[in-house]
């Protein structure tokens, strides 16, 4: 299977975050002769792998690195519709797959100058519309397939279209144990308005919306699923796009006992084998996982199984929440392109926007004259 990098969302988005629209009209020439090569079957994947010899490093460890995606049409949690399904049917992925043809055919039409503009509060999308796709906007500022990079392909893992990235039975987190509080998520959204550090880490730059860092690295179904891996005989970097991220995995190392719980967690890392083990702890609050964070361990494995396949598999910990472990699986597909500069600020007028209209309908509700009370015995 090769990355959907080259998809005409994909060129878009170089040009974005480069601001280079002269590159983008040449990359766009070229990569419109690009053509994709049809994923390989099971038997095929499985006859490859067995006879594939993982490359080294000048010093010796199995190599890992490079440009890579984990863009796919799979999603973590399975669609409730499929059950304990845990891979698609060959129809099912040519309709899926044929889908995302048809989704940029459409939006490759030149857009109407002479069109309205949109309705107050943004017109609707298209029926059929994919839910993430329209949770960007619709046509109020949002996003059409000339921004967005979600992935042309459903994951294989082994040749097998997976159909989500979650293999706890059911495809979905696994309930909390008994007596186990679920998270509040509605109170991330309370006060957010106070001050600028009360709004969420993603609008700020500070991390990706999403989970693109981790642990564990999950794609966030818009764009940016990119990472670039950097080894060393001591370390291994992963550089992630979204946003400007880069996590340090310390090999043969210990965890910080300090107390201090850095962005994407404390990492370290040791080779058994061919895979890459790393073990992640002392994550901060503000990047829990399905609720967990103060107990959680992340164990991810990153095994190169292919000169075009990197399987990245990960499991959750976290005794005071789940009876038993659980996780998920993927394949990481290389990226025919380069680690490009996302251009998030944090000083944006929408953010200045956002807390003065805040503190103009504080002073509103301020000045609102209360109601006077009501007269005891009256009806």
């Amino acid at each position: 299977m090769l990355s959907d990098q080259y998809a005409p969302g994909k060129v878009a988005r170089l040009g974005r975050n480069t601001m280079k629209r002269g590159h983008l009209i040449a990359l766009a020439t070229v990569l419109c002769a690009t053509s994709f090569t049809v994923p390989l079957t099971v038997a095929a994947v499985a006859s490859a792998q067995a006879v594939y010899k993982t490359p080294m490093t000048s010093f010796g460890q199995p190599d890992i690195g490079g440009n890579w995606t984990n863009a796919s049409m799979t999603p973590e949690t399975r669609p409730a519709s499929l059950g304990d399904r845990a891979v698609y049917t060959p129809e099912e992925v040519k309709k899926l797959e044929h889908k995302v043809v048809e989704e940029q055919a459409q939006d490759a039409k030149p857009t109407d100058p002479n069109a309205p503009p949109p309705t107050k509060g943004g017109d609707a999308p298209p029926p059929g519309t994919r839910p993430e796709f329209a949770a960007a906007g619709g046509a109020v500022g949002g996003y059409n397939y000339g921004w967005l990079d979600p992935g042309a392909y459903v994951m294989r893992v082994n040749g097998e279209p997976r159909t989500s990235i979650i293999t706890a039975p059911g495809g979905k987190a696994p309930p909390f144990k008994p007596g186990v509080t679920p998270p509040d998520y509605r109170a991330m959204f309370r006060d957010v308005y106070d001050n600028p550090e009360n709004r969420s880490l993603g609008e700020r730059c500070v991390m990706g919306f999403g989970r693109n860092a981790g642990p564990p690295m999950l794609a966030n179904g818009f764009y940016n699923n990119d990472y670039q891996i950097v080894q060393s005989p001591n370390a291994v970097a992963i550089r992630v796009e979204m946003v400007h991220d880069v996590r340090i995995i310390r090999l043969n190392s210990t965890h910080r006992s300090d107390g201090v719980r850095p962005w994407m967690g404390d990492s370290i890392g040791h080779w058994e084998g061919k895979t890459l083990v790393v073990e992640t702890t002392n994550i901060p609050a503000g990047q829990a996982y399905h609720g967990s964070w103060k107990d959680l361990t992340v164990i991810e494995r990153f095994t190169r199984v292919g000169p075009d396949r990197l399987l990245y598999q990960f499991t959750i910990h976290d005794p005071t929440m789940w009876a038993a472990d659980w996780g998920g699986e993927y394949e990481f597909h290389p990226l025919k392109g380069e680690i490009y500069e996302y251009a998030c600020h944090e000083g944006n007028y929408a953010l200045r926007n956002i807390l003065a209209g805040a503190r103009a309908k504080e002073k509103e509700t301020a000045t609102t004259p209360a109601a006077a009370p009501a007269k005891a015995g009256a009806k």
